[in-house]
């Protein structure tokens, strides 16, 4: 059987063990051979049947939908950190787990502000949730006009695609839009779930028939740094290195750093 599964099996049992009925809602009566919850009771508390928490426990290879893994985290009232241990067990992304996201963390700011180049922070959607002000100087048609700390936040899709001013600023913008496309589908696939992105998926196909087209190409990379080419409205060709960062602690944040190329 695969290791994950043997895992998967092996972390809910354990874990299954350390909660008593008491713990979880369950009235008791009579004598009990062991202290923690029994695997009839926890297949009533998820809506599951026993057979199938026989199965998980033993490793076969069965797919607990995300709900399932929800409610099983629940039931075993496990911990932020454990919680995401059982997701990433089961190979699937916790919809609810990195809702952190809008809370950016003060340290996390702070790094931004301080950098004398530009760097943006993106959410799960690639939001821009955070920018400094070269940032803000360098995609003047992007970010300028827009408050950090709003509401309604720049969405970096959506101006590669939508924005007329794009396809100027961007050098070989086609090239540089079928990556993003790409790197934004390998990015979905961790959320799958979400209604949200679902929307926004669905809003660009109706707005965008160039997305649909790289959206049915079906390609998928990974997001890379590398050389990165501007025409700045005032200060002309500009060239950057790109560097991408993934905070420890809120992965679906992405930290983008734009560090000029010495010629």
């Amino acid at each position: 059987m695969p290791e994950e599964h043997h895992e998967l099996g092996a972390f809910i049992r354990r874990h299954r063990a350390k909660i008593t009925p008491q713990q979880a809602g369950l009235g008791v009566s009579g004598r009990r051979r062991t202290a923690g919850l029994r695997r009839e009771e926890l297949a009533l508390l998820v809506n599951a049947s026993s057979t199938w928490i026989t199965w998980i426990e033993q490793g076969r290879s069965v797919q607990p939908s995300t709900a399932m893994l929800d409610r099983l985290s629940t039931v075993l009232q496990l911990s932020s950190a454990e919680r995401q241990y059982l997701f990433n067990l089961a190979g699937k992304a916790d919809p609810h787990g990195e809702n952190r996201f809008t809370e950016i963390p003060p340290a996390l700011l702070r790094i931004i502000e301080k950098q004398d180049t530009p760097t943006y922070l993106l959410d799960r959607y690639w939001n821009a949730i955070a920018w400094n002000k070269a940032a803000a100087a360098h995609f003047v048609d992007w970010l300028s006009g827009f408050e950090s700390a709003g509401e309604k936040h720049p969405n970096l899709l959506e101006f590669i695609l939508l924005h007329p001013a794009a396809k100027r600023f961007v050098e070989d913008w086609e090239s540089r839009s079928r990556r993003i496309v790409a790197e934004f589908r390998a990015d979905v696939g961790k959320h799958l779930d979400d209604p949200e992105m679902i929307r926004r998926i669905q809003q660009l196909h109706q707005q965008s028939a160039f997305f649909t087209e790289l959206w049915s190409a079906q390609d998928v990379v990974e997001r890379e740094g590398g050389r990165r080419v501007f025409q700045h409205p005032s200060r002309g060709r500009v060239v950057y290195e790109q560097s991408t960062l993934l905070p420890a602690a809120h992965t679906d944040m992405k930290l983008v750093m734009l560090l000029p190329v010495t010629r």
